[in-house]
């Protein structure tokens, strides 16, 4: 369910990102969300995307999230860097592919870029806690940093924070491994950015803590080579079949025949179109299920996953 916004305030961040705080146009509070969430945001092009709420979770009156304009925007970003204060959008409910763990002795939040956003809102919680962590912001520059002077002056956990501006990406995994010693088998590792970034995350802290305590959020979705696709079946719980030809998604397939299947990014990133699978073998294309959801095989995303069986029976959530 969508809910009527109004841009409230709009801070330029950096030359390419900008953040915006919205109200509701209600004036009631916004539900409570998760640290780490995201949310569908419907720009005035009426093109929907999901942005990272980087505001702090226990704050009900006002979401913040932050919008990079890509060079090579499909429209989303693109629109949103043209809206002003007083301009109406429409958000969806918060949802979450990363979220503070419960159970860890230490928290480490690695972001590289914009992908600060959706580790602020988790750094507000932790603080809030009295958990034991530090944030780590890898950017190219200061003035390419969002939310630089926030961090450095404007947060009561700045003395968590370790900001590293300027630090080539060859240099970056030396930095992270010295990090992962101070960590244990029972510390969790949360990062988002570029892929050549999180990889490096992953390669330095993996080895320490498992795969299972690095927790990745992408904001870009994986190439794939679709050459050798095959069609396949899908069947639905409700007996409903549908033939998926080489070239085309489930999610297409099924919207074509007016089955209504909830969707944002269309690129295997947000998780708005993961479904159940009841029987078949998923060939994960995704970025958003973790590996132990795609291990087990009774999830997929329909925007861009296939199946390496002839045939796949599916639920719709």
């Amino acid at each position: 369910m969508s809910v009527p916004v109004r841009v409230a305030e709009v801070i330029a961040e950096a030359p390419r990102i900008r953040a915006l705080r919205l109200v509701r146009e209600d004036g009631a509070p916004f539900t409570p969300y998760r640290a780490g969430a995201h949310v569908d945001v419907t720009g005035p092009t009426g093109v929907l995307r999901p942005y990272s709420l980087c505001s702090p979770p226990e704050d009900a009156s006002s979401l913040l999230i932050a919008v990079k304009r890509e060079p090579e925007s499909r429209g989303g970003s693109a629109a949103l860097h043209e809206v002003g204060e007083g301009d109406r959008l429409k958000v969806g409910e918060p949802r979450n592919l990363l979220a503070v763990a419960d159970d860890a002795d230490r928290h480490l939040l690695v972001a590289g870029g914009i992908g600060i956003t959706p580790l602020l809102s988790m750094a507000y919680e932790l603080h809030r806690r009295g958990a034991e962590f530090t944030l780590w912001y890898f950017a190219r520059s200061r003035e390419e940093a969002a939310f630089a002077d926030l961090l450095e002056h404007r947060v009561e956990f700045g003395d968590r924070v370790r900001l590293r501006f300027g630090v080539p990406r060859a240099e970056q995994l030396a930095v992270l491994v010295r990090e992962a010693a101070g960590l244990t088998a029972a510390s969790h590792v949360y990062t988002c950015g570029p892929q050549g970034f999180m990889a490096q995350v992953t390669a330095a802290f993996e080895p320490v803590v498992g795969s299972e305590h690095v927790h990745a959020e992408n904001f870009t979705a994986t190439e794939v080579d679709t050459s050798g696709d095959q069609p396949f079946t899908v069947e639905l719980d409700t007996g409903e079949v549908f033939e998926i030809p080489a070239d085309r998604s489930i999610l297409s397939v099924l919207e074509e025949h007016g089955i209504d299947v909830f969707k944002s990014c269309e690129e295997g990133i947000c998780g708005s179109c993961v479904s159940g699978v009841l029987e078949g073998t998923p060939e994960h294309r995704d970025n958003c299920l973790s590996a132990a959801d795609k291990a087990s095989g009774t999830q997929m995303a329909l925007c861009v996953s296939r199946t390496s069986s002839s045939k796949l029976v599916i639920e719709l959530y």
